[in-house]
């Protein structure tokens, strides 16, 4: 069959009811964004971090007065500004007052070394970077390594250097100024620098556009909400799309979510403008306890969570967790990494009015690509991350000849649509292997059905190959994750002189079931065995008190490589 033969799916009876498939796209920043919820929800409260709080209408006059404070220190449109700090509310403050002078912001993770801060900070050409007390001897000493210095700018919080320091501006100093005035961000204006994770190498700055962050979260809106939005005077102000809305629609102008994915990740920040454009409050934290996240559900009437897969097996563990009120919460949404369908399941019985969606997407897409479906009338298949986004498509190609698969085929995903970036930052010929004629080529493998539902199989790196045949993690991650002592697992190849590579299953099992390592490690492998083709058993098990991840869940599926090198 040739690639002009292959027919793509047929969404017609499995695309959300009421959705459009395509939407208007305003031309504006993302400072529009804010803009609106100022207008539309002046005096709700935007965030809450501990004992300090502030409403839509004070978070837009801080913004505008740090906007003002950045431009008088000479930034301009399309210089960069670094965010090095844990998640606060003066984050945000930095993060819109950045947007707002046409800085584009680049986040960094507070617990880089020198040596990597000083070169991601040098690869964006920041002008002026924002830390917090916690972080800030480091980026103090990457500072005096650069030439000329850079403006550092301290925001309160606890940590070694609390209070005045020598050499550094106060971010309150920066708000005195007046809001600045008459500003309207061009589109095409970088918004992000969003540096990639750097799991298999350094990491790359990933362009993101104002243009494509306002796509992505109007995206998310209109799939979550069931809204529209409408560009009045610089404010993008949401209008209810009839027949979309559901009985698990975020409400605009009402509900909270909490916000444990760092700020510095790309999905952190995405689903922050969400939150933001629909007038939401977020509840701010830094460290996850499981316990005290269900405690904050319960206060503060929760209405949607977003996390990883190591976020919510952390919640299914908890000693807390049938002690709590979880009613008010109407969408749970995944990313990062599939979900296994046993934790879909109990999510469901925990959390009984609520939605348990999955999603893919990826920092070259802004961040969202595809999301389960939001209405009952049309579920997402147990295991599938959903439907491309409106105005959003998604191929699978052949690894080699990149030619279109027919439906079911696994292969190689790549991705169109308004949210796919700009490229990387000062990386021309990465770009150019990657952002091809607009498409995005993601590196990730997966398959779809015959509606269209999108199912992950892994990136490439993460194929297993057995005596010449592909073996994908992920299916075999889900069927050793039905059995009911294992809490999550990860597949990976192992070294093997004949077969090439073996898969080879690490699993983290309930505490009550210690003592049955052994046994449970054979009972896996022999369940697996009678489920699959004999080139993708589990050849070996083994058990870990937790599997490595990353501060965004994603597990380091190179370190378990790594383990197991000869």
């Amino acid at each position: 069959m040739t690639a002009t033969e292959i027919q793509s799916p047929d969404m017609s009876s499995s695309w959300p009811l009421g959705l459009p498939r395509s939407l208007e796209y305003p031309e504006c920043g993302a400072d529009a964004i804010l803009a609106g919820a100022a207008r539309s929800y002046p005096e709700r409260l935007a965030l809450v971090d501990g004992d300090t709080s502030l409403t839509y209408s004070q978070l837009h006059d801080q913004a505008l007065r740090v906007a003002q404070g950045l431009r008088e220190r000479g930034v301009q449109p399309g210089d960069a500004v670094g965010l090095h700090m844990p998640n606060s509310i003066w984050f945000i403050v930095a993060y819109y007052g950045a947007l707002c002078a046409g800085a584009a912001v680049a986040p960094i993770n507070p617990a880089q070394p020198v040596t990597e801060l000083k070169r991601q900070l040098d690869d964006v050409d920041a002008k002026v970077v924002f830390t917090h007390p916690s972080c800030a001897a480091t980026a103090i000493e990457a500072n005096t390594l650069s030439a000329p210095p850079r403006i550092l700018v301290l925001v309160p919080g606890v940590g070694a250097q609390s209070g005045h320091c020598e050499g550094l501006t106060s971010i309150t100093d920066l708000a005195s100024s007046k809001p600045l005035a008459d500003y309207r961000v061009d589109p095409n204006l970088v918004a992000h620098l969003q540096l990639t994770g750097g799991t298999t190498g350094k990491s790359k700055a990933v362009r993101v556009l104002h243009r494509n962050l306002v796509a992505n979260v109007l995206q998310s809106a209109c799939w979550r909400s069931g809204h529209r939005t409408e560009l009045v005077d610089g404010a993008l102000l949401v209008r209810p799309i009839e027949g979309a809305v559901t009985r698990y629609s975020i409400v605009p102008g009402e509900g909270a979510s909490i916000s444990i994915a760092p700020l510095f990740h790309g999905l952190g920040l995405v689903s922050h403008n969400f939150t933001t454009l629909l007038g939401g409050t977020v509840i701010l934290g830094t460290r996850f306890d499981p316990d005290r996240f269900l405690a904050d559900v319960d206060k503060y009437q929760v209405t949607y969570i977003g996390g990883s897969p190591t976020m919510y097996y952390a919640l299914l563990r908890a000693r807390t967790l049938r002690e709590h009120g979880l009613g008010s919460v109407r969408i749970l949404g995944s990313g990062a990494a599939p979900l296994d369908t046993t934790a879909i399941r109990t999510l469901r019985e925990v959390f009984p009015n609520a939605l348990v969606t999955e999603g893919y997407g990826l920092s070259e897409a802004t961040m969202g690509l595809t999301m389960g479906s939001p209405c009952d009338e049309r579920p997402t298949p147990l295991g599938s991350v959903g439907l491309p986004f409106p105005d959003t498509e998604i191929e699978i190609r052949d690894e080699v000849t990149e030619a279109v698969l027919a439906t079911g085929e696994t292969g190689q995903i790549w991705a169109r649509g308004p949210q796919i970036t700009d490229g990387y930052h000062n990386e021309p010929e990465l770009s150019a292997g990657q952002f091809i004629g607009g498409w995005l080529h993601t590196g990730d493998m997966g398959w779809r059905d015959e509606h269209g539902n999108l199912f992950i199989g892994g990136r490439s790196k993460d194929l297993i190959i057995y005596k010449g045949y592909n073996v994908y993690p992920q299916p075999l991650e889900e069927l050793v994750c039905t059995h009911p002592d294992v809490l999550q697992a990860a597949v990976v190849g192992a070294p093997d002189q004949l077969a090439g590579e073996i898969p080879v299953a690490f699993v983290v099992v309930n505490p009550e079931s210690v003592d049955r390592i052994e046994q449970i490690a054979t009972e896996i492998m022999d369940h697996v065995a009678t489920q699959v083709a004999p080139y993708q058993k589990i050849r070996e098990v083994y058990v870990l008190d937790e599997l490595p991840s990353t501060q965004t869940g994603k597990i380091r599926k190179n370190e378990l490589r790594d383990t197991l090198a000869p």
